[in-house]
């Protein structure tokens, strides 16, 4: 338990609002989550080596995960003005981004083989390669939750960890898969 104390005082430093533990067989990958992307509401789907297709088969995404037995859950939550609060949304979101970044730079040296999952589409470039050439950083770039097929309700949910933090809320989570 020593280890995840230090990991949550980690993540805490990093800017994280809230860091779990994550048990990685409440991981489960639904091609409904999968189906949600292959609406392109977020305009990424095959347009980025870390959303689908470009990240492989559910599959695929299912044997990455196999090879670690446990993790962490981390999660940026913000506030808003209303429902409507794009901006906010888009602050959190940023916040998130860099928190995750930052965690992520201090886990490698201790975690080198890590599996790094976030929220949202990678932003590493301001344009993709996908598909015409090879990602540019593909040691620095991260697929999302949902990208890997995950109900991110349903993962927190079997984790202990909160998804819905009140009304003019928002948070973004995502994930570290640790050797």
């Amino acid at each position: 338990m020593l280890i995840l104390e230090k990991l949550e005082k980690t993540g805490k430093e990093c800017g994280f609002t809230h860091v779990g533990s994550l048990d990685v067989n409440t991981i489960r990958l639904l091609p409904q989550v999968r189906e949600m992307c292959s609406r392109n509401s977020c305009h990424m789907y095959g347009k980025n080596w870390c959303c689908p297709p470009g990240c492989g088969t559910l599959e695929e995404c299912g044997s990455r995960i196999r090879k670690y037995s446990h993790g962490i859950l981390v999660q940026t939550v913000g506030g808003l003005e209303d429902a409507l609060d794009g901006e906010g949304m888009m602050e959190t979101e940023a916040r998130h981004k860099k928190n995750f970044d930052r965690l992520r730079e201090a886990l490698l040296p201790e975690f080198p083989g890590m599996l790094s999952i976030g929220s949202g589409c990678c932003t590493r470039c301001k344009e993709c390669t996908y598909p015409d050439h090879p990602c540019r950083f593909p040691g620095n770039s991260f697929a999302s939750m949902e990208a890997y097929g995950m109900l991110v309700t349903e993962i927190c949910k079997a984790n202990g960890m909160d998804y819905y933090y009140g009304p003019c809320t928002i948070s973004y989570t995502g994930c570290f898969l640790l050797e």
